[in-house]
């Protein structure tokens, strides 16, 4: 019995080594492509280096982290005022039902807009008064009020109340007990005020002050910007730090220094 012959090997690659060699090429040049189209961030790098020797504190530089503090911040999501936003979001959700039950009346609505201390309602004088009157009549706005005086006592303790009362430029009407507008603007601020305090708001937290025509937020030559100027606002601001005001010289001190 003869030997058998070992078969003769090829002389060239093997066809699957040539295909698998075409596959790694074509692999490396589409990584080459994705590189190439990305930006590269060295500081980006060195801090998702460091964050990662910290997390797992297997690579050079132990528990210490190269994260910078200013994208620490960045990263951190910051909550929009929080107490007061959701105090906002209370209020205008109290002012859309005194308006949807108060449809019946016409002009101008009940309206809440953030100010850079705080935020202010604004209700047209139509809604709380009669023409020439500091009276309260509207039962809608008196719940409204309520309502209002509610949310104060869940403000911070450093928020106060300042209750304006605005007109346009018509006096306030031969039936009035009012000679003026001063006088006019200045009994609906109160007459509001004294309304919340009695709805539970504490003394110390509100104030009041009448404007008369002087600030108007619209044109007096029409009927409708008339119903826009006469109104009463609530302003919710932080009670400024007073501190600082004790410690400076006034003018009349620096006078008297004199």
């Amino acid at each position: 019995m003869g030997k058998q012959k070992c078969p003769e090997c090829e002389e060239c690659l093997p066809a699957w080594l040539a295909a698998f060699g075409d596959l790694m090429s074509l692999l490396l040049c589409f990584f080459v492509l994705l590189l190439s189209m990305s930006s590269m961030d060295a500081k980006k790098i060195s801090e998702a280096i460091g964050s990662l020797s910290g997390a797992m504190s297997v690579l050079e530089g132990g528990t210490k982290t190269e994260i910078s503090k200013q994208r620490i911040q960045e990263s951190t999501p910051i909550e929009s005022r929080d107490e007061t936003s959701e105090i906002v979001n209370r209020v205008q959700q109290a002012a859309g039902d005194a308006n949807e039950m108060m449809e019946q009346t016409k002009g101008p609505a009940i309206t809440v807009e953030e100010a850079q201390e705080g935020f202010v309602i604004e209700l047209p004088a139509a809604l709380l008064f009669k023409p020439g009157s500091a009276t309260i009549e509207n039962q809608d706005a008196l719940l409204f009020l309520k309502r209002v005086a509610l949310i104060i006592e869940e403000l911070p303790n450093d928020m106060q109340v300042s209750v304006q009362g605005h007109t346009d430029d018509s006096g306030p009407g031969r039936d009035s007990p009012f000679k003026d507008n001063w006088e006019l603007s200045s009994a609906r601020a109160i007459s509001v005020l004294h309304e919340l305090i009695l709805d539970g708001v504490a003394p110390n937290r509100i104030s009041a002050a009448g404007y008369g025509e002087y600030q108007p937020v619209a044109t007096n030559a029409t009927k409708s910007g008339r119903e826009k100027n006469r109104r009463v606002e609530l302003h919710f601001y932080g009670k400024k730090n007073q501190e600082g005001a004790k410690t400076t010289t006034s003018v009349l001190d620096k006078a008297a220094a004199k």
